[in-house]
Protein backbone atom coordinates (compact mmCIF):
# COMPACT_ATOMS: atom_id res chain seq x y z
CA UNK A 1 0.00 0.00 0.00
CA UNK A 2 1.92 3.09 -1.42
CA UNK A 3 1.61 6.74 0.80
CA UNK A 4 -1.26 8.77 -0.94
CA UNK A 5 0.32 12.12 -2.64
CA UNK A 6 -0.15 15.32 -0.94
CA UNK A 7 -1.39 17.77 -3.12
CA UNK A 8 -1.99 21.51 -1.27
CA UNK A 9 -2.18 25.28 -2.18
CA UNK A 10 0.61 27.40 -1.83
CA UNK A 11 -1.46 29.69 -0.23
CA UNK A 12 -2.81 27.36 2.41
CA UNK A 13 0.76 26.66 3.49
CA UNK A 14 1.71 30.32 3.82
CA UNK A 15 -1.25 31.07 5.82
CA UNK A 16 -0.08 27.69 8.29
CA UNK A 17 3.11 28.69 8.32
CA UNK A 18 2.17 32.54 9.53
CA UNK A 19 -0.49 31.08 12.07
CA UNK A 20 1.96 29.21 13.62
CA UNK A 21 4.77 32.22 14.16
CA UNK A 22 2.00 34.33 15.14
CA UNK A 23 1.07 31.06 17.88
CA UNK A 24 -2.59 31.33 17.21
CA UNK A 25 -3.93 27.50 15.80
CA UNK A 26 -7.09 26.16 16.47
CA UNK A 27 -6.47 22.05 17.04
CA UNK A 28 -8.76 21.09 14.55
CA UNK A 29 -6.85 23.20 12.25
CA UNK A 30 -3.42 21.97 13.06
CA UNK A 31 -4.71 18.17 12.57
CA UNK A 32 -5.63 19.68 9.08
CA UNK A 33 -2.82 21.12 7.96
CA UNK A 34 -1.24 17.90 9.05
CA UNK A 35 -3.36 15.43 7.01
CA UNK A 36 -3.47 18.18 3.54
CA UNK A 37 -0.22 19.76 3.55
CA UNK A 38 3.39 18.60 2.46
CA UNK A 39 5.73 18.80 5.64
CA UNK A 40 8.54 20.11 2.53
CA UNK A 41 6.73 22.76 1.94
CA UNK A 42 6.27 23.55 5.48
CA UNK A 43 10.10 23.77 5.57
CA UNK A 44 10.28 25.94 2.42
CA UNK A 45 7.96 28.60 3.19
CA UNK A 46 9.11 28.44 6.92
CA UNK A 47 13.07 29.27 5.99
CA UNK A 48 12.06 32.20 3.71
CA UNK A 49 9.32 33.32 5.52
CA UNK A 50 12.27 33.58 8.64
CA UNK A 51 14.91 35.43 6.22
CA UNK A 52 11.86 37.64 5.22
CA UNK A 53 11.51 38.42 8.74
CA UNK A 54 14.88 38.71 10.06
CA UNK A 55 16.02 40.85 6.37
CA UNK A 56 13.22 43.21 7.37
CA UNK A 57 14.42 43.88 11.14
CA UNK A 58 17.87 44.52 9.94
CA UNK A 59 16.14 46.97 6.83
CA UNK A 60 14.24 48.76 9.89
CA UNK A 61 17.08 49.06 12.44
CA UNK A 62 19.04 50.59 9.68
CA UNK A 63 16.45 53.18 8.72
CA UNK A 64 16.07 54.21 11.97
CA UNK A 65 19.88 54.31 12.90
CA UNK A 66 20.78 55.88 9.68
CA UNK A 67 18.10 58.71 9.87
CA UNK A 68 19.66 62.27 8.58
CA UNK A 69 19.21 64.70 11.65
CA UNK A 70 18.32 67.72 9.40
CA UNK A 71 20.62 69.92 11.23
Amino acid sequence: MSTPVRKTRWLRTIQAVLWSFVGLRKNSEYQQDIEKLNPFHIIGVAIVAAMLFVFGLIALVHWVVVQPTGL
